[in-house]
């Protein structure tokens, strides 16, 4: 027995004010990218008194802290993100964002507060620890390839398992929901500019208008997902920004497409990406024109490690109960860059579920909506879930090197 799930449970409860005081605090006052000075004063002063190893990013505002029981024993990792995302709010809390077109819409600002909730209660049974828990508060999710700035500064160094949560409206509350392999999608940028020729609209025979082609360009692209694409391995092209024209009367000379590129396995990734160059150059080039492709890669697929995702189930409904437990039937096409940390460590990230009072989770605004509203009751759940996961951990990978050890001294 790793850990007494009633008294877990009760510890998280023992804890919620503390922590829905805090992610009010970062919701009221957001901060994007990889600069978070404000978010990253208020986790070391919530962290000051629990006799942490603390260290912060250089490129970063990152904050490592680690909570050494045995300091011989193995180190598993916890994980929160601390940005938001640079768009207004318009949910009328009383706690609404104070900063312009900024917005605390997917979730970091829980993730913040459980963590170091999280933090808290593992440190009130350091000696329960057969190893290090490593809090690692990330900056720069939204884009910014914040986990990488960490992994470059040794955030992983010696760790032998990790784990992250991503709160969700769209599940009921208090639920928690993962699967083995494939959790969340990849997600690269494009840009592509049709090159024609401008002029009067009156006389597009003396012109080489590249709006048509650009139109022609999107159809082609849903095309190839639809009929290139193993559906057992999905992709999907959005063509998300059109840009043509100065006015009603005149042919312009270029046409500018922006989209995403989103995949569950790096093969659809690969493929997708070399297709999307192929059918916008050689549609332009049908139509006697040029189209200038930009790819800019994002995060790669978040990939759960298998045994690592059935733990985060057991260990799930050990604390929660079976009836609040679900492995999720596919992967979600958003993106993740805990994908970086998952390929390095063995682990696993699992959704918490905050849909709020009253509302349908499959109707609620979801994360990066304007409207997004969460339940922060499960806050209590998502702190007992970070203990009993770092627990777990801890003792099956002391558990696994006793094991080697006698094998090979056998």
């Amino acid at each position: 027995m790793t850990f007494e799930p009633d008294d877990l449970r009760e510890a998280g409860r023992s804890l919620l004010d503390d922590a829905v005081e805090l992610r009010r605090e970062l919701h009221r006052h957001p901060e994007l990218g990889l600069e978070l000075p404000r978010t990253q004063q208020a986790v070391l002063d919530r962290l000051a008194d629990l006799d942490l190893d603390v260290r912060t990013g250089t490129t970063s505002t990152s904050v490592v802290a680690d909570l050494v029981g045995d300091p011989d024993g193995p180190i598993v990792l916890l994980r929160g993100d601390m940005d938001a995302l640079p768009m207004p709010e318009d949910t009328e809390l009383p706690f609404a964002s104070e900063v312009r077109n900024t917005m605390h819409a997917c979730g970091h600002d829980t993730h913040t507060a459980m963590l170091v909730g999280a933090a808290r209660l593992l440190a009130d049974r350091r000696s329960e620890l057969a190893g290090t828990v490593r809090f690692m508060f990330q900056p720069g999710e939204e884009g910014q390839f914040g986990a990488r700035h960490m992994i470059d500064e040794g955030v992983l160094d010696g760790v032998g398992r990790a784990f992250g949560i991503h709160v969700t409206p769209n599940l009921p509350a208090g639920w928690v929901g993962t699967r083995p392999g494939p959790l969340l999608a990849s997600a690269d940028e494009f840009a592509i500019t049709v090159r024609g020729r401008g002029g009067h609209a009156s006389t597009p025979h003396f012109a080489n208008d590249p709006i048509p082609v650009a139109c022609e360009i999107v159809s082609a692209l849903q095309t190839f997902v639809t009929r290139r694409v193993d559906v057992f391995a999905p992709g999907v092209i959005s063509v998300t920004k059109v840009r043509a024209g100065t006015a009603n009367n005149v042919i312009p000379e270029t046409a500018l497409l922006e989209g995403t590129v989103r995949a569950v396995s790096g093969r659809t990734r690969a493929a997708a990406l070399e297709a999307l160059e192929r059918v916008a150059t050689n549609v332009a080039a049908a139509h006697d024109m040029v189209a200038e492709v930009t790819l800019h890669d994002g995060y790669p697929v978040t990939v759960n490690d298998a045994g690592r995702a059935a733990g985060t189930i057991e260990t799930a409904t050990r604390l929660l109960g079976a009836d609040r437990v679900i492995e999720l039937p596919s992967p979600v096409m958003g993106a993740e860059d805990f994908s970086y940390v998952l390929e390095e460590v063995p682990g696993a990230m699992a959704f918490l579920g905050m849909c709020p009072p009253g509302a349908n989770p499959g109707a609620a605004p979801p994360n990066h909506s304007n409207r997004m509203l969460i339940d922060e009751a499960p806050m209590a759940d998502g702190m007992a879930l970070h203990a009993a996961m770092a627990l777990t951990g801890l003792a099956e990978l002391v558990a696994g090197a006793g094991a080697a050890d006698e094998a090979s001294a056998s």
